[in-house]
């Protein structure tokens, strides 16, 4: 009797580094547009998190790259560190997801503590909503034209200027974090996928059968 290194099934090898060349891309992505949102003058200081997704996106990219690089080369080492760092990162989604859906409530708040007055705000920002009160016929953010403190702009010359433009931009906002969620619980789905193929060909990369001599 001998012993015999099993072949790695082709099929899970190069499906994994087609998913990991995605997820590669997709993090290059994320970082691509979170620096540009991170240096935008209008919206850098008003989104929150921005470095922490820079920071996923960068994660995601060594990831890919681990990924990729580990399929070709059958590397057990950098499939389990993929299967690893795909694990903490589908936690860490599964967990924003939560708390975001939880705290889908609390954006007005965070509207009021970061934007009011619009007045102290930039002139980028505050052109930006003029904008939308002249387009949605309304004035203000949260409480109306008492929003814009003791400057109320010539847009809120409609017929009804006690009409806030929450609404509007709570819908737009809501409408957004429900996407965001959406594409967070997607890409964890798709992450299931991922670390069951890692571990599928981690667990072939060196298994042996005994053949009858």
């Amino acid at each position: 009797m001998g012993r015999q290194t099993m072949a790695v099934n082709k099929c899970i090898k190069y499906l994994l580094f087609v998913f990991n060349l995605l997820f590669w891309m997709s993090g290059c992505i994320i970082l691509g547009v979170s620096i540009y949102l991170k240096v935008n003058p209008v919206l850098g200081g008003l989104l929150p998190g921005l470095n922490l997704l820079i920071a996923v996106g960068t994660i995601i990219t060594v990831l890919g790259f681990l990924g990729c690089f580990g399929a070709v080369r059958e590397s057990r080492v950098m499939l389990m560190l993929f299967f690893v760092g795909l694990l903490l990162i589908f936690i860490l989604l599964m967990i924003v997801g939560i708390l975001g859906a939880v705290g889908v409530k609390k954006i007005e708040e965070w509207l009021t503590e970061k934007l009011l007055p619009l007045s102290n705000q930039s002139s980028l920002f505050q052109t930006f909503m003029q904008k939308v009160e002249e387009q949605a016929k309304c004035c203000g953010l949260i409480h109306g034209p008492s929003d814009w403190g003791s400057t109320v702009p010539v847009s809120c010359d409609c017929r009804d200027t006690s009409q806030e433009c929450k609404l509007a931009d709570g819908r737009l906002m809501a409408k957004g974090t429900f996407i965001t969620l959406g594409i967070a619980f997607g890409i964890a789905g798709l992450m299931i996928f991922g670390m069951a193929f890692a571990m599928t060909l981690f667990c072939q990369i060196g298994e042996t059968y005994t053949t009858l001599t």
